[in-house]
């Protein structure tokens, strides 16, 4: 293992983060919020904390092994959330707990917050909120694939253990740098696209900003603790409907949606098809559920409810109109549930990811053929390509283990005092990177126990990196030279 080169890694992106900080504090100075003298401390901490790791080793050049990405991947998003926990701690004063959960949370784009009293905070550290899930939504990684090979470090090894979904091989472009650069182009411009479109459908500038950074990368924060509720505005809810589904969209979608001009694109893949199809048959039921229900008085209400609550869950976003939880019937169990689903693969939304469902559904189907006719040979494709053997025994260990690890988290979350309800859609929302939840965690995560926000924080990091990432530290084998 190379430790220089993953300490340089490190280093470096920590003094990269530390950049970033830069722009809350102007914000903090546009607005004399009186947050400048924190901004410019925890620029000043994190700037110096990864000088120290990168200055001794920035000679070291080396190829990062398989090994070596994992532990960098796992490190990364352990550190610089730790080091995003500041601003909170000094402008807040918030217990180091709170803070990191808050932290990993906005990085992961879970958008679950342990935070009250939106609307009276400074505008410099509601930005910041929004500005940690941005990054975090793409992943600040990939977007240093991009630059590694200007220092001297390739950066497959990392992109295959940051980049959500099941089929990590595949490149947009052939150099692995150009894809980075070409996702975080398509990422940079449906941001600017989303920012200008709730604009003009009525935000303020700085409200448009945020909530276009927690949009398109599903994360969920708002600056107004009614979340988007706080509009009451249809217009803004269908802007948000649309790009949290393209947040939820495979970007190599939108690339080659982009690069012919089409989008018959989206409707010719079967993952974003399916995934579109899933979204329209969970409003159609949901809406027939709260108009039969009397949930609401007439059907326009109940369709806009419903479209713009399964969306955010689905996408796993998150933003809220109206509190799901109070819904009739077996909705709001209906709605985490459907949160497993999460969007596609290689897209910034949680969940199992559309991709992997489809191939277990697929898998469960050919059982059943199978034991009808015990002989035949099936196969398991997708757009009319046969899928690999490796891949579904890639896909079945990932839902395993993504259930084992839902099973024990959930039983540390009752063990620490959450009843049964309220700590199932705590676990689930937090692994499928989702946000709000059911219970005592319908709102907010306040009223948790210090050692229950720490299980969610396990929980988030586990879900941001598909859990294997996380596990495989803790395997002998992987350490063993």
């Amino acid at each position: 293992m190379h430790l220089s080169v993953i300490s340089r890694i490190i280093g470096f992106f920590s003094m990269g983060f530390s950049v970033t900080i830069l722009i809350p504090l102007l914000i903090s100075v546009l607005y004399q919020d009186g947050e400048t003298a924190d901004f410019a401390l925890c620029f000043a901490i994190t700037f110096g904390t990864g000088l120290v790791f990168w200055a001794p080793t920035r000679k070291h050049k080396a190829e990062l092994a398989t090994r070596d990405g994992f532990v960098v991947v796992a490190l990364f998003w352990s550190f610089i959330s730790l080091l995003a926990s500041l601003p909170f701690i000094f402008s807040q004063e918030m217990s180091l707990t709170d803070a990191l959960f808050e932290s990993v949370s906005a990085f992961t784009t879970t958008g679950a917050t342990v935070m009250v009293g939106l609307d009276h905070l400074p505008h410099s550290l509601l930005f910041y909120r929004q500005q940690l899930q941005w990054f975090g939504g793409m992943g600040m990684i990939v977007l240093a694939v991009a630059i590694l090979p200007m220092i001297g470090i390739g950066g497959m090894q990392l992109y295959r253990a940051e980049a959500p979904g099941p089929l990590k091989e595949e490149k947009l472009t052939p150099m692995l740098k150009q894809t980075a650069r070409t996702l975080w182009l398509i990422y940079v411009g449906i941001t600017v696209a989303n920012a200008f479109a709730y604009w003009l459908a009525g935000m303020s500038g700085f409200d448009a900003i945020a909530h276009a950074l927690s949009t398109v990368s599903t994360g969920g924060f708002s600056t107004h603790d009614a979340s988007l509720g706080y509009f009451d505005s249809a217009p803004i809810e269908a802007i948000a409907v649309i790009f949290m589904l393209l947040g939820a969209c495979n970007f190599s979608i939108h690339y080659l949606a982009f690069r012919n001009h089409s989008l018959l694109a989206y409707w010719r893949n079967m993952e974003v098809r399916t995934f579109l199809l899933v979204v329209l048959s969970a409003i159609t039921l949901v809406t027939l559920m709260l108009y039969f229900s009397k949930g609401y008085d007439e059907l326009p209400p109940d369709l806009r409810n419903a479209t713009f609550e399964v969306v955010s869950v689905i996408t796993s976003t998150g933003y809220g109109t109206v509190d799901f939880s109070a819904w009739p019937d077996f909705l709001p169990v209906f709605l985490i549930l459907i949160s497993f689903i999460g969007g596609c693969g290689g897209s910034t939304a949680g969940g199992l990811k559309v991709m992997r469902v489809i191939l277990l559904v697929q898998m469960g189907y050919r059982e059943i053929r199978r034991l009808i006719h015990p002989r035949a040979l099936f196969s398991v494709r997708i757009d009319n390509t046969v899928v690999s053997s490796r891949t579904i025994e890639a896909v079945w260990g990932f839902f395993a283990m993504y259930i084992v690890s839902f099973g024990i988290l959930m039983l540390l979350m009752i063990h620490n005092g959450l009843d049964q309800v309220s700590a199932f859609s705590a676990i689930a929302t937090c692994m499928n990177n989702m946000g709000p939840g059911l219970g005592q965690v319908a709102s907010n995560f306040a009223s948790v126990s210090e050692g229950g926000k720490l299980i969610a924080v396990v929980a988030m990091l586990l879900g941001r990196l598909e859990v294997f990432t996380i596990l495989v530290l803790l395997t002998p084998e992987f350490w063993r030279k």
